[in-house]
């Protein structure tokens, strides 16, 4: 055989490769900008579609058990909580006991059993449903008597099914009227608008990205982490231009390798709940009049008045600029008697597994000390956790509320956020939370949803500054509604003038915003990235965790590991990865 002449050959077959793989991207777009166009909505005279108001929503997927199906099912999870069940078992069920809306997943095949037909009809006369259906535009006549919300695509691709799912949630918006009149209820030229009010999902090429070269690039850095160790494996999510564009797992939960990293882990976020949690509190109470930010510590709590802290006001709380210590290893003053291995009235904070503390402790103990804990003349940028800790106590004592309660109402339940929260082991599976430290000089286990920092550990997993956990998509949600300056899903959640005061810089001895901090204010110093706006703002955190904002280039960078393990490491910050992802997204962006 003349190798020479293959050669040519296998040139050929190369350079295609290389083109379609470049290329595949842009072809997705271009298919699902098609069926975009085609897709229409019926029915919609109460506006259900996008859908609102996910607090007061239990939502199921009704469904043929198909790849079509569960992709459509998959990418409902990512705007709300959405179970499913299939047709096969519809005669058991009683959607009415536990949900208020129900989506019929449908197709030409389904809507030729008249008893699925039947079925559909009395739980709309029962319920609210939407019905979304794949196929001929003339299986619509089977739902003539229907006045439900229909969204319908000629289509019966896994694309078709992630369009409808984003525009019923609103990623997307829509303006399609049928062609063809196909029935006496469904005329040419019916058909609702729509309007984008969520992220959607796609990927760089939608934006203008070359997403190969993205992708090769954060691979690269990710996977240098993973092998010298700097973090057993890391998910990287990135949003543009209100698009989820990259969205990725690396490595595993652990370097035993026994789970992979998923997209959708669970992380502690460290520092990152600051900002993700306590800062959104205080914006909220700012806003509606029920906490002064130029007010004083001793006027929100009594029990400051005597203290050093008393005139601290709670700008300068927010600011790090109080003058507070910036640490206290409560952990490490912890008697015998101060806690047990076992539950009881007496023993009733859960520190870990096997690890339960005294009851009252953060009252007697904690707090007390914080109270009387040493301060530098206010000014003077110390970046303090203690600063979160006082925050905390301001808000539930103005809200009668428990943090982790307050704005999982206000915020998480609202936005879509189903899996944020704190103490996750209460909730979520451990195969779905990623371990921190094997810690060996306090708790003495491996930490799976108890939170990494001891004294938020302390204080019942729940505290100002640290014990969030939640998934890179959540804290995109959150980003964006940043990024929309108070909006998010049709919903207000603030004036844009206070995401605005909040998340500029109002440090006078620093770079930071009120709990928010931002873009260091000398350019040698390269942080968070080097290409970073001068009005980028965000947070990282200890664990390994980061969100930065970048409302110039419309911009949400998501990093989040569990650097922490097994035990606490600086290689993430020596090795410099989560900035250099970073920059790689900036290039990314500036090269296209």
């Amino acid at each position: 055989m003349n190798c020479k002449k293959l050669l040519p050959f296998f040139i050929f077959l190369c350079m295609n490769f290389f083109v379609s793989a470049q290329e595949s991207n842009k072809i997705t777009i271009k298919i699902q900008n098609e069926l975009l166009e085609k897709t229409i909505i019926l029915n919609n005279d109460t506006a259900t579609i996008p859908l609102k108001n996910l607090e007061n929503r239990k939502i199921i997927s009704i469904h043929s058990p198909t790849t079509q199906s569960a992709i459509f099912n998959n990418l409902l999870n990512r705007y709300a909580k959405v179970d499913d069940f299939s047709f096969v078992g519809m005669a058991t069920l009683d959607p009415s006991k536990q949900y208020n809306t129900l989506i019929f997943h449908v197709t030409d095949q389904v809507l030729q059993n008249p008893q699925t037909i039947n079925y559909l009809f009395r739980m709309a006369r029962e319920n609210e449903i939407i019905v979304v259906g794949f196929g001929s535009l003339y299986s619509l006549s089977k739902l003539d008597a229907l006045d439900a919300p229909i969204i319908w695509s000629e289509n019966t691709t896994t694309n078709a099914a992630i369009i409808s799912a984003q525009v019923l949630f609103g990623g997307l918006g829509i303006s399609s009227r049928l062609d063809r009149t196909v029935s006496s209820h469904f005329r040419a030229g019916s058909g609702y608008s729509t309007q984008k009010i969520r992220l959607s999902y796609s990927n760089p090429e939608a934006v203008g990205i070359d997403g190969e070269h993205l992708t090769r690039q954060i691979d690269a850095i990710a996977e240098e982490a993973i092998q010298k160790r700097a973090t057993p494996g890391a998910v990287v999510l990135v949003v543009k231009n209100k698009q989820v564009i990259f969205q990725k797992a690396y490595g595993y939960h652990t370097y035993e390798k026994k789970i992979a990293e998923k997209a959708d882990d669970l992380f502690d976020l460290a520092s990152v709940s600051k900002i993700a949690a306590t800062t959104l509190a205080v914006m909220h109470l700012t806003e509606t009049g029920k906490i002064n930010l130029n007010a004083t510590m001793g006027y929100y709590l009594k029990e400051a008045r005597d203290s050093n802290k008393a005139s601290i006001t709670l700008w300068d709380v927010m600011l790090h600029q109080a003058g507070f210590t910036p640490y206290i290893p409560f952990y490490r003053t912890l008697k015998e008697s101060d806690h047990s291995t076992r539950f009881s009235s007496d023993y009733p904070t859960k520190v870990a597994e096997g690890y339960y503390l005294k009851k009252g402790y953060f009252e007697d103990v904690m707090w007390p000390e914080m109270l009387a804990s040493k301060v530098k003349p206010p000014g003077k940028y110390v970046y303090s956790d203690l600063s979160m800790y006082v925050m905390q106590q301001v808000i539930e004592r103005q809200t009668h509320t428990s943090l982790d309660q307050y704005v999982k109402d206000h915020f998480y339940t609202k936005m879509g956020m189903q899996f944020t929260g704190y103490n996750p082991w209460r909730t979520f599976p451990k195969s779905r939370i990623v371990p921190t430290e094997r810690d060996t000089y306090f708790r003495d286990t491996l930490l799976v949803g108890y939170v990494h920092d001891q004294g938020a550990a302390m204080a019942g997993g729940v505290a100002g500054h640290a014990g969030l956990f939640s998934t890179a998509n959540d804290l995109a949600i959150y980003g964006q509604m940043l990024l929309n300056r108070g909006t998010y899903g049709g919903e207000t959640y603030f004036k844009p003038e206070t995401v605005d005061l909040f998340t500029s810089k109002q440090g006078t001895h620093s770079r930071r915003g009120l709990g928010f901090d931002r873009r260091d204010l000398d350019p040698s110093k390269e942080y968070p990235s080097r290409l970073a706006s001068d009005a980028t703002f965000g947070h990282t955190g200890y664990t390994g965790t980061c969100i930065w904002i970048d409302p110039k280039y419309q911009l949400v960078y998501i990093f989040l590991s569990n650097r922490v393990h097994p035990s606490v490491s600086n290689k993430l910050y020596d090795l410099d990865i989560r900035s250099r992802i970073q920059d790689a997204i900036y290039e990314a962006i500036l090269k296209k």
